[in-house]
């Protein structure tokens, strides 16, 4: 499986300018000016780019792949995702978990998930646990599922929210302790990614395990930050002192604008660094709305559609293109332990890859070096689709 794909303006994020791309397998095996000697070598798939964008395929940090939701009962239970749905929205790799319903979804399906998209073709990992504490895991330990079972690389769990377990500062060190030893051990990230809420503690949690700690900045992802105003402020604290956020692309236009704002106001207004901030979709996670005395009064659930349209809201606004998809690129590969292998345009690195028009739509989808996307029109599903 050979393909070139010739006259890319590419950016890998940062732009280089009209290249060449030669995929081989699952790879970019080469990349310059003029790789035209390879057009005519038999089983070369050509495809001629015009000048269109190529960028690095997205990375979705937080996916609901067994679905969310049951907020509102059994009947709000939200459906599991299907791979057409990444593909036409330009993700390629996802990292699965849970959320409320630990008992309901399970992490044994999320794992079987993760596997069954890897099969179809884009790349799946999964996060053991769910909302609660003490964990939910399959061997009976976080160390145990991260070392023992694959695609699992870290642990869920969720802070300041009325629905969660609330978790201490202490109990907080002790999951991301577990993990981050895992990690070391089966070279995973050992990541935790934390669920945050409105809650009245906000990073709180967070601030204690680091300060309490020897825990490494980049080991603990909390996400959602765009909720309000003050939980903002506490994650462009938290980059400062070296950590990572999370925000959410938003479940509707309206929603969407006002996150891509939220991004704009860490970036510009407060200092962000770029390289510690990350965009995921929530997709198939549960969007409810509470009263004020925590009843479900209203719920439906998020899409992979929003990240692309965060991103073309972001160049509109303002920033260039080559920053606004490092939130979706170079930074999750990092923080999956994948710089040089995804999120980025380079020789040796995984072929997903996304063709952008001059209205930065997606135009085409390469999933591991398989022609996902052509001309907008989709060429892989899953297998029941």
């Amino acid at each position: 499986m050979i393909k070139l794909l010739k006259n890319a303006n590419v950016y890998a994020p940062e732009p280089l300018g009209h290249k060449d791309i030669l995929i081989v397998g699952e790879k970019i095996c080469s990349m310059g000016e003029d790789l035209r000697i390879y057009e005519n070598l038999p089983d070369v798939e050509v495809f001629d780019l015009e000048g269109k964008y190529v960028i690095p395929g997205y990375i979705d940090m937080h996916v609901h792949i067994t679905g969310g939701g049951g907020e509102k009962g059994p009947v709000s239970r939200v459906p599991e995702s299907q791979l057409s749905s990444f593909l036409v929205n330009g993700v390629t790799t996802v990292v699965g978990l849970l959320g409320t319903d630990g008992v309901t979804r399970s992490v044994e399906n999320l794992v079987a998930k993760a596997r069954a998209l890897t099969e179809e073709g884009i790349t799946a990992y999964a996060l053991t646990s769910f909302y609660g504490y003490p964990p939910t895991t399959v061997t009976g330990s976080v160390e145990k599922d991260i070392m023992m079972i694959p695609p699992i690389i870290g642990v869920k769990t969720s802070a300041s929210d009325h629905r969660s377990s609330n978790i201490t500062g202490e109990e907080l060190i002790r999951l991301a302790t577990s993990a981050r030893r895992a990690g070391l051990l089966s070279c995973a990230p050992g990541l935790v990614i934390i669920h945050m809420g409105d809650g009245k503690k906000g990073l709180e949690p967070i601030f204690y395990a680091l300060e309490n700690s020897d825990l490494p900045a980049d080991k603990l992802l909390p996400t959602h930050i765009h909720r309000n105003p003050r939980l903002i402020d506490e994650g462009v604290e938290l980059v400062r002192r070296g950590g990572y956020i999370d925000f959410t692309a938003g479940c509707d236009d309206q929603e969407l604008l006002k996150n891509a704002d939220s991004v704009l106001y860490a970036l510009e207004q407060q200092g962000a660094n770029l390289d510690h901030i990350t965009l995921s979709s929530d997709a198939y996670g549960s969007q409810p709305r509470f009263d004020e005395n925590g009843k479900c009064i209203g719920l439906t659930y998020a899409s992979p559609k929003y990240l692309h349209k965060t991103v073309q809201v972001l160049v509109k606004k303002g920033l260039p293109l080559e920053k606004a998809v490092r939130l979706l690129t170079t930074t999750p590969a990092y923080l999956l332990g994948k710089t040089g292998l995804k999120g980025c345009v380079a020789v040796n690195a995984d072929a997903d890859l996304l063709v952008l028009d001059d209205s930065l739509e997606i135009n085409g989808v390469f999933a591991k070096g398989r022609e996902a996307l052509w001309e907008k029109e989709l060429k892989m599903k899953g297998t029941f689709e």
